[in-house]
């Protein structure tokens, strides 16, 4: 038996024995799943997307009678996407003895709260928390993934940049938090091994209204490529100022970025904006049930979050059903041992709860809100 596995068997004998969390009513009339992201603050569309991508998979479980007679039931919880709120929203679903939760949403409130769910034996699968930080180095048995991290994805932009782009010289920046400086600093780093010049890093302060500083600074350096790791407010506003600044520089974001919103906030600067985003798996053929149950409760099957959402529900769903009962331990254990067939593609977890593979590809952000697969 592998290490991690018998760490795994052991770990669960000693919650099956504990007076712990796993004292949830064992006959509940549902089986509950915390949804927990932001259902507040500047990004919850994020959650909105997560959220979509739950509901229909709870949905379409229900109506084929559950799991064993009995339905699943979603707890929304928020945290706002702020590290600060992702222990509160995790203590709130040990007090609820929840067992099992889709979620967090961004990195560094998902990175926050998963030590609590280690500690109390809850099944947390985050579709959107690409931060390294969240997994690497914590031994953790009961966090896992069903997206791939900044480490994959950021190789992604990277190779797309050296290969299709061929920048002069380059701008990396950042929002200074978890997800976005982890990001930067990962396509800064592929972008230093090929030799790209890189004028210069910076981070910036999230929620400012002015970067005119930063603009200026790229104007100066004749700087024709920015990457800039983080979410989609601060993107839109640096593409616009620094469009209004006669910068011609060309952008480029993480999925964080990719955010409809951003269109308002950039204006015409948009077009063009370069974007990795999660492979747009509604495509698949072998979706098309999924897809067209979303399409009918008017969620949108190709957003970067929905289909990676409803593969972390239908994982532990599986787990449910292939443990023969609601032990999250139990469930964990079986995913770490087992591969399982999801609208994400088959996905099976290595011994720290990341995914073995994961499809990022590059997209181009259009001014009506469209992206296309960048060639």
């Amino acid at each position: 038996m592998k290490t991690h596995q018998r760490r795994l068997a052991a770990l669960g004998a000693a919650l099956a024995v504990s007076a712990g969390f796993l004292a949830f009513p064992a006959h509940a009339q549902t089986i509950k799943i915390a949804v927990v992201g932001p259902t507040t603050g500047p990004v919850t569309q994020y959650g909105d997307m997560v959220r979509e991508g739950v509901d229909t998979a709870v949905e379409r479980v229900n109506a084929d009678g559950g799991i064993n007679g009995r339905k699943l039931e979603t707890v929304v919880i928020d945290d706002g996407c702020e590290p600060k709120q992702g222990p509160t929203a995790a203590n709130r679903v040990v007090n609820e003895k929840i067992g099992f939760v889709v979620g967090g949403v961004c990195s560094g409130a998902t990175i926050a709260a998963a030590p609590i769910y280690q500690q109390e034996g809850v099944v947390m699968i985050t579709p959107s928390a690409t931060s390294p930080a969240l997994t690497d180095g914590k031994k953790y048995t009961f966090i896992f993934r069903t997206i791939g991290r900044d480490d994959q994805q950021g190789p992604a932009a990277a190779r797309y940049i050296i290969d299709k782009v061929k920048p002069r010289k380059v701008a990396v920046l950042h929002d200074k938090q978890s997800y976005g400086q982890g990001i930067a600093m990962s396509v800064k780093d592929a972008l230093e091994k090929a030799n790209i010049p890189i004028a210069f890093v910076e981070g910036i302060n999230a929620g400012e209204s002015d970067y005119s500083a930063v603009i200026t600074k790229l104007k100066s350096n004749n700087v024709d490529f920015v990457y800039y790791g983080g979410y989609h407010p601060e993107m839109g506003l640096l593409m616009r100022q620094a469009a209004e600044q006669g910068v011609k520089a060309r952008f480029m974001g993480p999925e964080g970025a990719g955010n409809p919103d951003i269109n308002a906030i950039a204006g015409d600067a948009v077009e063009g904006m370069l974007l990795t985003l999660p492979a747009d798996f509604s495509q698949k053929p072998e979706n098309a049930a999924v897809v067209k149950a979303m399409k009918a409760a008017k969620r949108n099957p190709s957003g970067a979050f929905q289909l990676p959402a409803y593969a972390a529900t239908m994982a532990i769903v599986d787990g449910i059903k292939a443990t023969g009962g609601t032990d999250p331990a139990k469930v964990a254990q079986w995913l770490h041992k087992n591969s399982i067939d999801t609208p994400i593609g088959k996905i099976s977890w290595n011994a720290q709860g990341d995914l073995n593979a994961f499809d990022f590809q590059v997209y181009q952000w259009h001014k009506d809100g469209s992206h296309t697969v960048a060639n």
